[in-house]
């Protein structure tokens, strides 16, 4: 398997919440190899940015062409930009045939979580040669607003995902749109209430492009991008004083991964409040409660999950659980080669999607799709 090459052109945040060091934590967490550029070197915390400078355009252009000339480069991601010469430096760099082919994401960096200005009017209008040179750009909304709204980003072709975080409501809406096409994809998702949310923005961006150089089209790719931002707040430590980092090195084992994930485990049960005190005893985190259907999940320290089911006992015993980023892809592969389910991938009322069979020994198993459904259900403890 060949890594993916990413790099990042970007900031770097002191406090580790943003910038380049949330963009190497995705990348890594995802499979990717990190390379950097940095542009400018920021001091900052959760509660703002104190410090801000710039890395001169000539080293920038510098750490590009080491990393391009000896490792190779399959996708770009560029944050924070640094100033207006930079842009247009990087945007002339990253059009030479050797950067030509890697897949750019921009996501253009204007203002901190903290509400702190990190690109004045000189440099959000050098924006224009890296929307040309782009194929997706990633604002929030306010951002999108200085760039002039969805059609003077689309005019320069490239795609344009608009992030609803900064939207009113209890739903966010993610939209993709393409020139000439308008709205061709959209994602839906309770609001997270978290003020743990420093480095979102660098975060999704790094991950798209993380899938974009493993070889995934862009939708797809954008769809686990937001599984892995929405597990990360999830998964937040709860540092500092204000807008605290994510938890990206917490989203493990979470089926973000075409390939199969054995990460969760069903036992049968014949007394509830028996088997929950024994798993608790051993050490294992309680997150699901549900006494009433004799269900009950854990989660172990590496994320894996184990629940027990008193149904079950009846029903044939253990069934485990191998989860893929791409279900039913997996299954339609499976069954062209002979594998008989009981049950073809069906979405479920708990808000996984399933697929069931069993093996030539008769143990069941279940194929499915979760994303943070299966250590964040709404109903988590």
């Amino acid at each position: 398997m060949t890594t993916a090459r990413v790099l990042i052109i970007a900031g770097s945040d002191s406090s580790g919440g943003a910038g380049i060091q949330a963009d190497i934590k995705a990348v890594t967490m995802l499979g990717g190899h990190a390379m950097t550029a940095i542009t400018a070197i920021t001091a900052q915390n959760t509660l703002g940015v104190q410090g801000f400078h710039p890395v001169p355009t000539a080293m920038v252009l510098q750490q590009i062409d080491s990393v391009a000339s000896d490792i190779g480069v399959d996708a770009v991601k560029i944050g924070m930009i640094g100033s207006a010469e930079t842009a247009a430096v990087v945007a002339e760099r990253l059009s030479r045939p050797d950067l030509a082919q890697a897949a750019l994401v921009f996501d253009p960096v204007m203002v901190a979580t903290s509400g702190s200005v990190l690109a004045d009017a000189a440099t959000i209008d050098a924006f224009r040669a890296l929307l040309d040179r782009a194929m997706v750009a990633t604002p929030n909304l306010p951002e999108l607003d200085a760039l002039g709204g969805e059609e003077a980003v689309l005019a320069h072709g490239c795609s344009l995902l608009v992030k609803g975080g900064h939207a009113e409501g209890a739903t966010v809406i993610d939209r993709l749109l393409e020139t000439g096409e308008g709205e061709v994809a959209r994602w839906e998702a309770p609001r997270i209430d978290t003020p743990h949310s420093h480095g979102t923005g660098c975060t999704l961006a790094s991950a798209i492009a993380t899938g974009l150089a493993q070889g995934m089209p862009l939708e797809p790719a954008i769809a686990r991008a937001r599984d892995f931002v929405r597990l990360s707040l999830h998964d937040a430590p709860g540092l500092g004083q204000g807008h605290g980092p994510m938890g990206q090195q917490y989203v493990r084992n979470d089926g973000l991964f075409t390939g199969p994930a054995l990460n969760q485990i069903t036992l049968p049960a014949n007394d509830y409040a028996v088997s929950v005190a024994f798993y608790k005893q051993m050490g294992l985190k309680q997150i699901v409660d549900s006494p009433d259907n004799g269900y009950a999940r854990f989660e172990a320290a590496n994320g894996v999950t184990l629940s027990i089911h008193v149904g079950d006992v009846a029903a044939g015993g253990a069934t485990a659980y191998l989860e893929s980023g791409a279900l039913d892809a997996w299954v339609a592969y499976l069954a062209r080669r002979g594998v008989r389910f009981e049950q073809m991938p069906k979405d479920e009322e708990w808000g996984w999607r399933e697929a069931r069979l069993a093996d030539p020994a008769g143990n069941r198993l279940c194929l499915y799709q979760a994303a943070e459904y299966r250590r964040y259900p709404p109903w988590r403890i």
